[in-house]
């Protein structure tokens, strides 16, 4: 009788990989809090479901983001798409009438998001197979 055992071989993330995660963690980490501090009654900005949806995917990605400094594709995969969904949410910005500081600061999002994301898959790929 014989046994197989599998184990899953984790891949340690190269300093290019580390940059793009500490970005996101903390981009991520910048969305939690924005469910405790709605927009006044009297001024322009994202509607609350928007800010939960937010922080929801803040928390996800910053999980994911530990995880995938451990070494894990998975979690590398949810951290980058938790970054993108949050900057998704922002996108509509540039497209109403609010104050230019809050258009820039979605600016600053959606690159850091860019930055992050290329990071994060800059890693070593395996040897492609040439029949």
């Amino acid at each position: 009788m014989s046994t197989t055992t599998s184990t899953r071989a984790s891949v340690r993330p190269t300093t290019k990989q580390k940059v793009g995660l500490v970005l996101a963690g903390l981009y991520s980490l910048t969305n939690i809090p924005s469910v405790l501090i709605p927009t006044p009654g009297d001024e322009t900005g994202p509607p609350f479901g928007i800010l939960v949806i937010g922080s929801i995917v803040g928390v996800v990605g910053l999980v994911a983001t530990v995880v995938a400094w451990r070494g894990s594709s998975l979690a590398l995969r949810i951290a980058a798409g938790a970054i993108i969904i949050a900057t998704l949410t922002a996108i509509p910005a540039f497209f109403v009438d609010v104050p230019m500081s809050v258009k820039a600061f979605c600016g600053v999002a959606v690159l850091v998001t860019g930055i992050a994301v290329a990071l994060m898959f800059s890693g070593r790929r395996p040897a492609s197979v040439v029949d």
